[in-house]
């Protein structure tokens, strides 16, 4: 049994740039998950949330699935980090919230509105995927958020000075301008 501060990361409505960053830490990834016990990430098969110090959530909640994992989380963790303009502000997802979550799923599946979508018979997913909220939004509108690293996807310094700041026992309040680009 480990000592060290246990930490989930999530991916949520997102497009996996935030974790991409997070890699981009290089060699300081090394130092950082030395001092930490990695419980749950995107490439593991999480089926419960485990108690953690840290939780941190990429990308926005845009479905029932999504806000259930947010909740779990943030009920799990002693401190909630979200990362990326998703997760932070709602990011691109939230460019669908001016339709109905029946005609999202209309465009994306029946309407051809995408070219690599064959669905002849325009039928609509069912069960089968989580059922969309009338919006997407960013986390804070469901859960608490203890650390906000904004970005699209955010630098990786930035992530490096938030998860550093963190594990020191100190929550940032504000990320260095100069460690967030909008490339």
């Amino acid at each position: 049994m480990s000592d060290k501060p246990k930490v989930a990361t999530v991916w949520l409505e997102s497009c996996a740039g935030c974790h991409m960053s997070f890699l981009d830490i290089d060699e300081r990834i090394v130092n950082l998950l030395s001092q930490v016990e990695l419980t749950a990430s995107p490439v593991t098969d999480i089926k419960d949330i485990p108690e953690v110090t840290l939780g941190i959530i990429d990308g926005g909640i845009g479905n029932e699935e999504e806000l259930h994992i947010a909740q779990e989380l943030r009920k799990k963790c002693k401190i909630l980090m979200v990362m990326g303009d998703c997760a932070v502000f709602g990011g691109i997802n939230t460019m669908r919230n001016s339709l109905t979550p029946e005609q999202v799923l209309k465009g994306a599946y029946a309407d051809g509105a995408t070219p690599t979508t064959v669905n002849p018979s325009g039928k609509l997913p069912g069960e089968d995927i989580p059922k969309l909220l009338p919006q997407a939004n960013a986390v804070d509108r469901y859960v608490n958020v203890d650390v906000y690293v904004p970005g699209c996807p955010p630098d990786a310094d930035a992530i490096y000075y938030a998860l550093s700041e963190i594990l020191a026992g100190r929550i940032p309040v504000k990320i260095p301008a100069d460690m967030t680009r909008y490339d």
